[in-house]
């Protein structure tokens, strides 16, 4: 039995050393402060600055999903993206997927883009509905009800982000000013979406014309 089970055991090994890893799954955290999903040491490294707030970036994130996570499972490119706040519920939302931790971020980030119509509307209606009622309150606790009344706190969970994170999320200002820091860390861009290919800046294209500046740099 014995004479058996080596061999099977020595395929099965093989198999697992060499099976390709779920690179739109991994997400590390890097220099800047943001998240990088891929491989690390991609040959093409596009930077992806974004606002959850901004429906480009959602048309974006819609274009380009199906062939830009083809180029990121390949291990050919990672795409780090950088959070450009552009108001106090793009922040709410900014912080609460930076809180959902490296094993989430992708889930969280995709869901978010998925379901902006829905949460986004439902942010700017609570906000304005309330608005006086929550000015005197602390910050914290302002983006804490924003992401709760939008649904966005709900979207996280669904989308694997921990109980834990996300209780922890505003409860201190760590997280906050984490992402603020990304964020201003993002101001030589105009708006959203803009892009870096190996450090050259893109600004003002969409997928169309971005796809093919990254199959020219080695995107597969």
């Amino acid at each position: 039995m014995t004479r058996f089970l080596l061999p099977l055991l020595a395929a099965l090994a093989l198999t697992a050393a060499t099976a390709p890893r779920p690179w739109t799954a991994v997400a590390t955290p890097v220099a800047s402060g943001s998240y990088l999903i891929g491989n690390p040491k991609a040959r093409v490294k596009l930077v992806e600055y974004v606002s959850y707030t901004c429906p480009h970036c959602a048309h974006f994130t819609q274009e380009s999903d199906a062939t830009l996570g083809a180029m990121v499972r390949s291990g050919s490119t990672s795409v780090e993206l950088r959070n450009q706040v552009h108001d106090g519920i793009d922040l709410a939302a900014a912080t609460l997927a930076r809180c959902s931790g490296a094993a989430a971020f992708p889930r969280v980030h995709a869901a978010f883009f998925q379901k902006q119509e829905q949460w986004l509307d439902r942010a700017a209606d609570w906000a304005e509905a309330n608005r006086d009622r929550i000015a005197s309150w602390p910050q914290l606790a302002q983006l804490s009800a924003i992401a709760d009344a939008a649904g966005l706190t709900a979207i996280a969970r669904e989308a694997g982000a921990p109980p834990a994170a996300i209780s922890a999320c505003f409860a201190n200002d760590s997280a906050v000013k984490k992402t603020i820091a990304v964020s201003e860390g993002t101001s030589k861009v105009q708006g959203t979406p803009a892009f870096e290919i190996n450090g050259r800046l893109i600004q003002n294209v969409g997928w169309a014309q971005l796809q093919p500046q990254l199959r020219t740099a080695g995107a597969k």
